[in-house]
């Protein structure tokens, strides 16, 4: 015997978050499909579901059938699979087999001003999953650090950034041995964060020149038919 005293650590998620950066190529796809969607007159706003306040900009809904954009959905779908799967591993859930497939996809156009206020997402289903990426993001909002965030003397620390919000926080929390239950998260051009929709956020206005350029979207968590569920097992054998 050392002397050392031997212990076990458990930890408690109260929720997960992912994050995956797109290839430059997908970033540069989206961005094209926005610019020829901007030019369209036929477009369609989605501001009649969405609660950002875009005073400046608009948000516009995405056709995520489009050929053009199928890379970014594969991605984001597979991506989904693997945060159900994370859940289930971390949290030692019983969570039954799922069918995952886009839901909505809408673009944020944000300038000096536009913010979003505190919301969270709906689905279809009652196991909802959504999705946040930029592919355009003012420099300015890219000079400061999410690491560490210092809000005191008007600092404009968190201008332009979003804000993952999961339980009550308190300026005594650490003194507390209380994890913190908000995330500032500084936006990056091919950045791609997914979070259950039930995750309440914010997106702080940001002041200066340029656009902030969103790609957001919710995903549908069908369960699987006995049918399908057969299919995956014969599979599996092959």
């Amino acid at each position: 015997m050392n002397g050392e005293i031997e212990y076990e650590v458990y930890n408690l998620p109260a929720a997960l978050l992912l994050q995956h950066r797109l290839p430059n190529q997908v970033v540069t796809t989206l961005n094209d499909y926005l610019d020829k969607l901007r030019q369209d007159k036929s477009r369609e706003s989605a501001g009649n579901t969405l609660v950002g306040q875009i005073h400046q900009g608009e948000q516009l809904k995405m056709n995520y059938e489009d050929a053009s954009l199928k890379p970014f959905v594969r991605i984001v779908e597979s991506l989904a699979s693997a945060y159900l799967r994370h859940f289930v591993e971390q949290t030692q859930s019983v969570v039954s087999s799922k069918k995952i497939s886009m839901d909505m996809l809408w673009s944020v156009h944000s300038f000096e001003g536009d913010y979003n206020p505190i919301h969270d997402h709906i689905t279809k289903t009652q196991m909802g999953i959504s999705f946040t990426t930029w592919t355009m993001v003012p420099e300015q909002i890219m000079k400061q650090d999410d690491k560490q965030v210092d809000l005191y003397e008007s600092s404009g620390a968190i201008d332009g950034f979003i804000n993952f919000t999961y339980g009550l926080n308190q300026t005594a929390d650490p003194e507390r041995l209380r994890p913190s239950q908000s995330r500032y998260i500084m936006p990056e051009p091919g950045k791609l964060l997914m979070f259950p929709s039930w995750m309440q956020h914010t997106v702080y206005p940001f002041f200066g020149e340029g656009e902030r350029r969103t790609v957001a979207g919710n995903l549908n968590c069908f369960d699987l038919t006995q049918e399908e569920i057969q299919e995956i097992k014969e599979n599996e054998r092959v």
